[in-house]
């Protein structure tokens, strides 16, 4: 199964950070929340990946690109070029497909454009690339493949309010996005999709987050798995500096103990 991460955005909200990179590519420690994200779903041996990249694209595409030699030490003639390892120090057997997805492309239009590179996936993974979890990834896809609807989003509780959903036995009956006032379970990413969700997208102006949601919850086709445990998202320069501080005291709940 494959695990599509959203990376296009601008990030403005965190603009101290991404005025230099993507918002992926800020580091909570030594590692780019992107690289989080991913261990996130390693634990469950989901290693295969479809990077939707927009804004500072390059940015990611450098650090992949040059990941083995980053992470390894190496000895290289500077004539030949040829470059000999004489490290190993990289756990990751990651498969990345990276993709230009646009500048200006909403989340919808970004999954659309990816189509062709998830063809032969009855279902797959995706989430933002802004948001970690101890979210257990076997036990969301059991959820999704037990209730057979197309579309399936993890419900959490944050310590801020962002989208609102109406939940009635698991089964999203209104999806809200960003209200004014908010109260109960939002959107926290860590999606499950059917293929039949690009029946729902338009193309690039396509927010994934307003019609096609809104249509699945309106039909019956959105469920939502309650996550309970640790979620958050880096919105701001303070949720950075909060998800360092429990990275550099040991105290990460989205890391393996």
């Amino acid at each position: 199964m494959k695990a599509v991460i959203l990376c296009g955005g601008y990030g403005t909200r965190l603009s101290e950070e991404t005025d230099l990179r993507p918002k992926p590519m800020v580091k909570i420690g030594e590692k780019p929340i992107l690289w989080h994200i991913m261990k996130i779903y390693e634990k469950f041996r989901i290693i295969d990946f479809e990077l939707a990249l927009g804004y500072k694209s390059e940015v990611i595409k450098e650090y992949f690109l040059n990941y083995t030699s980053l992470n390894n030490d190496f000895k290289i003639n500077t004539k030949s070029g040829d470059i000999t390892t004489t490290s190993k120090n990289v756990d990751e057997n990651w498969n990345i497909n990276l993709v230009y997805t646009g500048l200006d492309t909403m989340t919808g239009g970004r999954l659309l454009r990816l189509k062709s590179s998830l063809n032969g996936q009855n279902t797959f993974l995706l989430t933002y690339g802004d948001g970690i979890s101890d979210i257990n990834i076997s036990e969301l896809v059991k959820f999704h493949n037990s209730h057979g609807k197309i579309a399936t989003l993890t419900a959490v509780r944050p310590p801020v309010r962002f989208g609102e959903l109406l939940i009635n036995k698991n089964k999203v009956q209104e999806f809200k996005e960003k209200p004014q006032a908010v109260k109960g379970w939002i959107n926290g990413g860590f999606f499950v999709f059917n293929k039949e969700i690009f029946d729902f997208i338009d193309g690039d102006e396509t927010m994934l987050e307003r019609e096609p949601l809104e249509r699945l919850a309106g039909i019956g086709e959105l469920m939502a798995f309650k996550h309970s445990g640790y979620w958050q998202c880096m919105d701001t320069k303070r949720d950075r500096d909060n998800l360092e501080k429990l990275y550099h005291d040991n105290n990460a709940p989205w890391i393996s103990k």
